[in-house]
């Protein structure tokens, strides 16, 4: 394991990070007071490549929709309208190109212009080989240790900025930053003095939920995919459909329980070293600061030993298949007091056999939360945990078998009237490059990507047909060349037939028909020859 380590370590030096929250580029007072983040691509050495035609800086637009009443402030928090406190002015890139500085391809794109598509497939985890796995785990590793080049996370609110005046930014590693990003976007609002705004999550409780963490699973993916120089490496899923425990918290995966500390990881686990942040999240609101990514202890776990009465046990596969089949993605208040919805009850604060809202409960997604009883088990805090990604992954597969049995169009995503930020045009917080909602509303393989069990097996008859068309795919030069001779001794042999015949003709025209006799139609037949 250390060996892969170092020989993935190697590429730190040569390869540039890309999407995330503040990109560094833009952590300063120029780019705050004049709010424009539009990064040089050094490609060509213009602002969002623009010379080479990969982008070009703009203002943002942002949706006027009505908004739900669940939030009843207006100027109040750095993510109203994200990202315009900060920046009215972001590269807009074109066709498969993406990146805040429109230096990378799209999620289903590759190649040095980005026009070789991708589809990665993601794996179950317990269906990866011995090299697989531990490579996962080494990059889990790499990536907890490894400071991101291309992005910092704000410590401050803009107002404490002075308005862009005094920045607040600090480096990250790129696991961390992740974990910052989560809690930055489900964080209280921070009214002053003491007083704080509870009823706010943009990522949690309302649409915006699957398409959320769809983009922040892809950005995480990608930026593993560039740290380590795989570009093929996909996020893999544990399948807890009828566990009857943890299976994955042991040493060779997860890391299992410490001997003498049942809320502790084993020593022997990767991830025993590991410290959390941004987990103390009334220490942030009683000092009206945001969290700062400074350590704060060891990942904390104890799987199985929470409350039974508000989560009795692991999401079963009849829950799972009720769920998908609601019709309704969204319904009545789009919040987590929504009836018969589809994404209220897979995030599950709606009864897996009803689809009618319990918040006293905690089922589906929210089960295996609860069910962690540690890290896992504070919204804000959650992806410090490694198992956040895994089981997130799963989730978005539910997501993704809705998508695909009930083919809605994008329009089924609420355009107005869901809680702040959710709704379909909304840009997605914090990211830059900036996102909305709606576009994640689609099908996985339009994003590059799709799940083992998900894939489609091929028909007999296809499967009767790969040989001969692999056979075909190498000699198909060969068969051009052939058909191309050919055309043209065919050409010459038809050229000389015609002359023939037209000597032929002249020889004889004056003792044949003008017109066959209409009862002669009948007898002709025309055939071609190849």
């Amino acid at each position: 394991m250390k060996m892969s380590l170092f020989h993935v370590g190697i590429f730190l030096g040569i390869l540039p990070f890309s999407s995330g929250q503040f990109p560094r580029a833009c952590a300063n007072a120029d780019s705050l007071l004049s709010k424009e983040c539009c990064p040089i691509w050094p490609g060509d050495g213009s602002p969002c490549g623009e010379l080479s035609g990969r982008g070009s800086c703009r203002e943002i637009l942002l949706s006027d929709t009505p908004l739900g009443p669940q939030f009843p402030f207006s100027g109040v928090d750095d993510r109203e309208d994200w990202p315009a406190v900060f920046y009215n002015r972001t590269c807009q890139c074109s066709g498969n190109f993406m990146g805040f500085s429109c230096a990378d391809c799209k999620f289903n794109f590759a190649g040095p212009n980005c026009t070789e598509r991708k589809l990665r497939v993601r794996k179950d985890i317990f269906q990866l080989s011995t090299r697989e796995k531990n490579q996962f785990l080494a990059y889990l590793n790499l990536a907890k240790h490894t400071t991101s080049r291309d992005f910092v996370i704000a410590t401050g609110t803009y107002a404490q900025m002075n308005n862009g005046s005094a920045p607040m930014f600090r480096d990250i590693n790129v696991y961390d930053l992740f974990v910052w990003m989560h809690y930055y976007v489900s964080r209280d609002t921070l009214l002053g003095g003491t007083n704080v705004w509870r009823d706010i999550d943009f990522a949690h409780e309302a649409p915006g939920f699957l398409p959320w963490h769809r983009l922040f699973l892809l950005m995480w993916e990608h930026e593993i995919q560039k740290l380590t120089g795989n570009e093929n490496f996909t996020i893999p899923y544990w399948d807890w459909r009828d566990a009857q425990s943890c299976d994955i918290c042991t040493d060779e995966y997860m890391g299992g329980r410490h001997p003498s500390n049942p809320n502790l990881l084993s020593p022997a686990s990767f991830f025993s070293s590991w410290q959390v942040i941004c987990s103390h999240s009334e220490e942030y609101n009683s000092r009206q600061e945001l969290c700062n990514g400074t350590n704060e202890g060891p990942v904390l776990r104890n799987p199985g030993n929470h409350d039974k009465g508000r989560t009795p046990r692991l999401p079963s596969s009849e829950e799972v298949e009720f769920c998908l089949s609601l019709t309704q993605y969204e319904a009545g208040t789009m919040d987590k007091m929504a009836n018969f919805s589809f994404r209220n009850t897979l995030e599950g604060f709606a009864n897996p056999s009803t689809a009618i809202s319990n918040v006293s409960q905690s089922s589906l997604h929210n089960a295996l939360h609860i069910y962690m009883n540690g890290s896992m088990s504070q919204v804000q805090g959650s992806a410090n945990d490694p198992i956040f990604i895994l089981h997130h992954a799963f989730v978005d597969s539910i997501f993704e078998q809705w998508l695909r049995r009930h083919q809605p169009l994008r329009e089924v995503y609420p355009a107005a009237n869901a809680p702040i930020g959710h709704n379909r045009e909304s840009y997605m917080v914090p990211f830059i490059p900036l996102y909305r909602n709606g576009e994640f509303f689609i099908s996985s393989r339009d994003l590059g990507y799709d799940y083992e069990y998900l894939v489609e097996p091929a028909t007999p008859f296809q499967n009767f047909l790969v040989p001969y068309l692999e056979q075909a795919r190498q000699i198909w030069p060969w068969l051009l060349g052939a058909a191309v001779v050919g055309a043209i001794i065919a050409t010459l042999v038809a050229g000389v037939i015609a002359l023939s015949c037209r000597r032929k003709r002249r020889i004889s025209e004056e003792t044949q028909p003008l017109l066959m006799e209409s009862e002669d139609y009948q007898h002709v037949t025309y055939q071609s020859h190849l």
